[in-house]
């Protein structure tokens, strides 16, 4: 199988070749593409170098099974047809595409049969946030149906990219010289504070992420009425992703059948025990696959209310694993590849 990486260089990109070696996923010949400041560097992948290419119109698609992209929106829109006219199946991590009817948004453990339903050839990886959400989302709503969910989100640096990780390091480091810290990457000063603000503003004040959260929820569980409301907030941590979430359910859902259905749940990991202080926490899920669930408790705002605390780490199960686990979801239903 031929399979190439769109933003290689990328802290998004990085993660496809670490994934994709540890998931050991069939790989006969690995292309990697770039901007023109990307082209010509290279990477080992399984104990061989490969060299960065230039994207451009061209060719160098023909052929190619897979291609995982991880280069923004704008890139994703201009060489969606390039990528895709010679049969390459498009696996694409930006919000390009996300709420096209034609264009499926898939997280596999939820519902990963509409990544069978590719009419251009191009299927949507969700928001990281929107993809640790429905993990844990699916199991309860397979108890009983959700009517309303709300979502408070604990947003780590490297959601913003690996400059942004940089510059929370350099930021407490002028602080601890008593400098003033510089501010790029962020709306304030990340360290020491906590920024109720993350993307746009839109014009019923919610920001463009919370309103992902609430339009990508209600597609990919099919639930076109659910009510999703969020609020997302950027925190001074490097890696991992954490929500608060409170869910409204059709039937009253005890804590010990939550619980139950948490721990059978695929890609889900129970780690719940206040008594013991012992939750999911980003320092401890960094680098991680699964979403791990804690703090489950019932609402004592609402008779049919469910609360819990989960974590994921947002660059691999928020965007690797998950694109990669859609193409592992396909071969192992069938999908052929190649010719």
């Amino acid at each position: 199988m031929r399979v190439a990486i769109v933003g290689a260089s990328g802290a998004v990109g990085q993660e496809f070749l670490r994934v994709l070696e540890e998931q050991n996923f069939p790989i006969d010949e690995l292309l990697l593409f770039g901007s023109s400041r990307s082209a010509g560097r290279t990477y080992i992948f399984r104990g061989k170098e490969v060299k960065v290419k230039e994207l451009c119109h061209n060719d160098d698609f023909k052929g190619v099974d897979i291609a995982f992209t991880s280069a923004g929106a704008g890139t994703s829109k201009e060489f969606a047809e390039t990528i895709t006219k010679h049969g390459a199946l498009m696996i694409d991590n930006s919000s390009a595409f996300r709420m096209d009817d034609d264009v499926p948004l898939v997280v596999p453990e939820v519902n990963g049969q509409d990544a069978f339903d590719t009419p251009r050839g191009i299927i949507a990886n969700p928001n990281c946030t929107t993809i640790q959400m429905v993990v844990a989302l699916k199991p309860i709503n397979d108890l009983s149906k959700i009517t309303r969910v709300h979502v408070a989100t604990y947003q780590a640096a490297s959601g913003a990219g690996a400059a942004a990780m940089d510059e929370l390091v350099d930021q407490y480091a002028r602080l601890s010289r008593g400098e003033a810290p510089e501010v790029n990457k962020f709306a304030y000063q990340l360290a020491y504070n906590v920024i109720p603000h993350i993307d746009m503003f839109t014009d019923n004040g919610y920001t463009k992420e919370e309103m992902k959260m609430f339009n990508e929820t209600r597609k990919i569980m099919h639930e076109p009425a659910l009510s999703v409301s969020a609020m997302c907030v950027r925190v001074p941590v490097m890696r991992a992703h954490s929500e608060a979430v409170w869910v409204e359910t059709e039937r009253s859902i005890s804590v010990d059948e939550a619980r139950e259905a948490f721990a059978s749940a695929e890609g889900v990991v129970v780690v719940d025990d206040p008594a013991n202080k012992k939750y999911p926490m980003p320092l401890d899920v960094a680098g991680c696959d699964p979403v791990y669930v804690g703090r489950i408790r019932e609402d004592i705002a609402n008779e049919r209310g469910l609360s819990f605390w989960i974590v994921g780490d947002q660059i691999k199960k928020g965007a690797a694993l998950n694109a990669v686990q859609i193409a592992q979801y396909l071969l192992a239903h069938g999908k052929k590849f190649g010719a």
